[in-house]
């Protein structure tokens, strides 16, 4: 890797998190909310790759390919978090790079149901726990319930102690964020499952926003256990 510092691609922003793992960030340009800044996370262990979200569109995902390719480094898989298009939209370079996908059953049942606009849908489903090997370490893959989205996982990296958490988990000082396909009212138990199952966590990467530590997922259940005006 290039040091441990940050790396300004043209579609990209690469930012060390822990010894291993990266915050990559690329933007949504939406309707509603203008110009988006998206996190996704990638580890890298003896030369092989998992990145958790691709980039929001192929060619920001191409440009994340090529970067890591271009460091020697084989890319094992990506895991989409959610079936929304800051998870998802650029999924067909990972395809076409011949990189499996991988995320909860439930997403590939709701990006299928939306084709307009998901054309593509993420490879291989699971339930409740996956693990995925890279290089000589681990992931932890893992459904704790409806929050952000029904669908919604978090990725646990046990070796930098990294929790990708997405959309369900916020930045500090964050606001609710787009709603439209969320439960709000079981957001504060699941986020309460992340805890119990990745508590240890050192790192969290919330899907939008600056990471920081568990005190997002702190700040996360108490954003959401506020009764709604």
């Amino acid at each position: 890797m290039h040091g441990h510092h940050k790396t300004k691609l043209a579609h990209n922003i690469i930012l060390p998190l822990g010894a291993h793992t990266y915050v990559h960030r690329s933007w949504l340009y939406d309707n509603v909310w203008g110009k988006v800044p998206c996190n996704g996370m990638v580890y890298i262990n003896n030369k092989e790759a998992i990145v958790f979200d691709t980039p929001t569109n192929d060619t920001a995902a191409t440009e994340l390919i090529d970067w890591l390719q271009g460091q020697g480094i084989k890319i094992r898989a990506v895991v989409v978090n959610h079936f929304h298009g800051d998870c998802l939209g650029g999924l067909k370079a990972f395809h076409d790079a011949g990189i499996p996908s991988y995320a909860n059953n439930l997403t590939l049942k709701l990006a299928g149901e939306d084709v307009k606009n998901h054309p593509v849908v993420p490879q291989n489903g699971f339930d409740g726990e996956l693990i995925l090997t890279v290089g000589s370490g681990k992931v932890i893959n893992r459904y704790c319930g409806e929050a952000h989205t029904k669908d919604n996982i978090v990725s646990y990296v046990p070796e930098d102690r990294a929790l990708f958490g997405g959309c369900m988990v916020k930045e500090m000082g964050a606001g609710k964020g787009n709603l439209n396909d969320a439960n709000q009212a079981t957001w504060p138990a699941t986020i309460a499952q992340v805890k119990q199952h990745f508590g240890e966590a050192k790192y969290v990467v919330p899907g939008h926003g600056r990471h920081g530590d568990t005190r997002l997922l702190d700040y996360t259940i108490k954003l959401f256990s506020q009764p709604t005006r």
